[in-house]
């Protein structure tokens, strides 16, 4: 970052030094944001292995029952933007509080739920909770932790992460076997009314709000342009499957498009006023990150959507025994945690970075050859090398993006972050789905048998994400670990 690019930022001083009760009280809140981090990602992974039951339950095709993922993130990349906003004018007990609260309800609305809309509206509800307390942990582990034990503090929040996608498919596979899918939620809403009640208890505020403006267009710019894109590129599986040719998905995804333009520029000239701190990819450092980041999640998503389809539908296995297959690959990467958080701070990121994305490249390219035939031990070990390779990158890229900016950026740096995280998300489930459905339906229609054709429409969608793979190898050589003190260090474009 530029000299002149820092005078435009307000300064935050350095955090003093803490004495023992304060750093007790840190550790408490650290804890417990990520109790419900657990709690919201249990969530979202428990979902995975359920796209085939509900699209027979509720009678709706692949195309629609993905939404039930895509609507979840997409929400979430809406509203992570404003969190930016939030975290600066609200304390932390009561955004936690609130966070938690909206996502109880949107629990309880799943629950009941009779059909697929109000389910994907209280998926979106869900969202909602979630999208404010991903930034909410992040920008606090930013803001408590010292530089020097960011890499191990971001390790030890991985075991976390990692158990709940390790148990929520298995959980989802025993449920599924046993009950009806709404089992799923009646089984996480005392989990979050739980972590509620105890952030109620035990939350500590350890924040300083400050009066920050909220620019109304830029909120309607951020929902049109996050919301365009992703429903024009689902858009194209479901004309797909529904036999259409129209260039009506193209519509939502020019406007998504040309809106985050326009939402590019306005926040660049509200600068201290920004909804979103666009000042931060100034930083060459956390960009090379964020890219890096974005074509993981989207990659990851796209497999998490297509690796169960494959395996339910091609070799016909149960959701219990794909949650059990899903398992040691999901523990594997909580067990890498606070190793390659210790590593990254001795080695910096780019040692970490060239082989996890390499080894990601690998597996993906692999996956592009599945068919009936495949052993399921062959996809096991390929899950378990793609987790390994997760692993190595998202501790790091996580500490060194965050770590590249000044202080009274974590807020909008999170924020950025988690909307881009999502979006990618979003638009990597959307894409694989629209390429799988795409491809089988032309070979169904030109008489393939339709196990067949779906294997090759499955591997359409792996061979994007390889092909995408291949840009995070690149940028893996260039992001650096930053320096302990980005005010003081001047940056120097790292």
């Amino acid at each position: 970052m530029t000299s002149e690019t820092m005078t435009d930022i307000p300064s935050t001083a350095a955090a003093a030094p803490v004495d023992s009760s304060t750093a007790a009280r840190n550790r408490l809140v650290i804890a417990l944001l990520l109790v419900s981090t657990f709690v919201v990602f249990l969530n979202e992974t428990i979902m995975s292995v359920a796209i085939q039951p509900l699209m027979t339950d509720l009678g709706v095709t692949a195309s629609a029952a993905q939404w039930l993922t895509t609507a979840f993130l997409l929400t979430m990349a809406v509203v992570i933007p404003i969190t930016g906003f939030l975290l600066q004018r609200i304390n932390t007990r009561p955004i936690y509080m609130l966070a938690m609260a909206i996502f109880s309800v949107g629990t309880l609305i799943c629950a009941v739920s009779p059909g697929l809309e109000l389910l994907v509206f209280g998926r979106v509800i869900q969202a909602v909770g979630t999208a404010i307390m991903m930034p909410l942990l992040m920008t606090t582990v930013m803001t408590l932790v010292p530089p020097e034990s960011r890499g191990k503090t971001m390790g030890n929040i991985s075991i976390v992460m990692s158990v709940a996608p390790a148990i929520g498919p298995t959980i989802g596979g025993f449920i599924l076997t046993h009950f009806e899918w709404r089992f799923m939620f009646i089984l996480v809403l005392p989990i979050a009314l739980a972590a509620l009640a105890l952030g109620a208890w035990r939350m500590k505020n350890v924040s300083t709000p400050r009066s920050t403006p909220l620019d109304l267009i830029s909120v309607v710019l951020s929902v049109l342009a996050f919301g365009g894109i992703v429903y024009g590129l689902s858009g194209f599986g479901e004309a797909a499957a529904a036999g259409e040719h129209g260039m009506s998905p193209w519509i939502p995804l020019g406007i998504g498009l040309v809106a985050m333009v326009l939402f590019v520029f306005r926040q660049l000239s509200l600068k201290d006023k920004a909804l979103l701190d666009l000042r931060a990819f100034a930083i060459t450092n956390y960009t090379l990150s964020v890219v890096m980041m974005a074509i993981a999640m989207m990659s990851l998503f796209g497999v998490i959507i297509l690796l169960p389809l494959f395996l339910q539908n091609v070799i016909k296995l149960d959701p219990l025994q794909i949650g059990m297959m899903l398992l040691p690959g999901s523990l594997m990467m909580g067990l890498l945690g606070p190793i390659v958080g210790r590593l990254y701070d001795k080695w910096g990121a780019t040692r970490l970075l060239v082989p996890g994305s390499i080894i990601v490249s690998a597996v993906l390219w692999g996956l592009t050859l599945v068919d009936q035939s495949t052993s399921i031990w062959v996809i096991l070990a390929g899950h378990i090398a793609l987790c390994i390779g997760l692993a190595i990158m998202f501790t790091p890229l996580f500490t060194a993006s965050l770590s590249s900016l000044p202080m009274q950026l974590y807020s909008h740096g999170s924020a950025i972050l988690g909307s881009v995280q999502q979006v990618a998300g979003a638009a990597g489930v959307a894409l694989f789905i629209a390429l799988m459905t795409i491809q089988s339906a032309a070979l169904t229609a030109a008489g393939t048998e339709p196990v067949t054709a779906l294997a090759a429409g499955i591997r359409t969608g792996f061979m994007t994400g390889a092909i995408i793979s291949l840009f995070a190898i690149v940028a893996a050589f260039f992001v650096k670990k930053p320096p302990a003190n980005p005010e003081m260090a001047g940056m120097g474009g790292h």
